[in-house]
């Protein structure tokens, strides 16, 4: 019989929930994040005999990401970016048996609110829009940053077919030339370097997928894919690859005929499940990959 040996592990904190209101005057600005930390290193000991000498507490690593939001150049935790970037290189640079850190943010917006047409200076309102996600990768000497997006709901009302695909026994589905396509979409983009403005490249990354989506006359949402990540790398020289993973939202036309209507295309009926999910990678070509990047153990846990 074969020997057991222990493989790649990582061990952190997640979703520490942390709101910062940094207080300039009387006008507030608001930062909601929700980060967690993996770290792996040197820690078979406390996996094969339960020493624990190597290991930071995972409570240690949640105050510590509330501490750096606090006196991080007093401006709070600016692009979030920026912030990963600090954690992971304190966890790996202060401890020796951490080996790599990985951070991982979730940035929800908030919009400031009005009243009589002026900007409130410190009331705000919960935005109903896409969250904003960074990933940073930090090994004691490379750091990889991948930032990103998660559920912006995009829709086209026309300009969208499906046909020309194989058919089988099990087939049912109907060819159209003419359909909804709907999606909400993850996206993740890996950076070349460090020295990138973080909040005007977010801004334009978003700004090239709603218009790649919206410019595009998809005859699949593979093709669409690869045309938001197409229009991505050809206008951000900053990128090396782009990541999506597009849930595909089906609308089915309402039969009205029973009620002795018709139906031009207007009715439809949204199902949440099952749905199709496309997934793919546009990568710049002659880019080395980046396996940190992704994956903390450069091989998968």
């Amino acid at each position: 019989m074969s020997g057991i040996v222990l493989g790649a592990n990582r061990y952190g904190k997640a979703e520490v929930r942390l709101v910062r209101a940094a207080r300039r005057g009387e006008r507030h600005e608001l930062v909601d994040l929700e980060v967690t930390v993996a770290l792996a290193g040197d820690l078979a000991d406390t996996h094969l005999s339960g020493d624990n000498n190597k290991v930071l507490p995972t409570d240690s690593q949640k105050n510590t990401v509330y501490g750096f939001a606090r006196d991080w150049n007093r401006d709070g935790v600016a692009e979030i970016e920026e912030f990963g970037l600090r954690l992971a290189r304190h966890f790996v640079d202060s401890q020796p048996s951490i080996h790599k850190a990985r951070i991982e943010i979730l940035e929800y917006s908030w919009e400031r609110l009005s009243v009589d047409g002026e900007p409130a200076p410190h009331s705000f309102a919960r935005s109903g829009r896409e969250l904003r996600t960074a990933t940073v990768s930090y090994d004691g000497e490379h750091a990889f940053v991948v930032s990103g997006l998660r559920d912006l709901v995009l829709m086209n009302t026309t300009d969208s077919e499906f046909q020309g695909y194989v058919k089988d026994r099990y087939t049912t589905l109907s060819e159209t030339t003419d359909r909804i396509l709907a999606t909400a979409v993850n996206a993740r983009w890996r950076h070349l370097a460090l020295d990138t403005a973080w909040g005007k490249s977010y801004a334009e990354c978003r700004r090239h997928l709603i218009e790649a989506f919206a410019g595009t006359h998809s005859r699949s949402l593979q093709q669409t894919l690869y045309a938001m990540g197409h229009r991505m790398l050809t206008h951000r020289p900053e990128l090396a690859e782009v990541r999506l993973s597009l849930p595909n939202k089906h609308h089915f036309l309402v039969d009205l005929s029973p009620f002795g209507l018709d139906n031009p295309g207007e009715v439809f009926h949204a199902s949440d499940r099952p749905y199709g999910l496309i997934e793919g990678t546009v990568a710049r070509d002659g880019v080395p990959p980046a396996p940190l990047a992704w994956d903390l153990s450069e091989g998968g846990l």
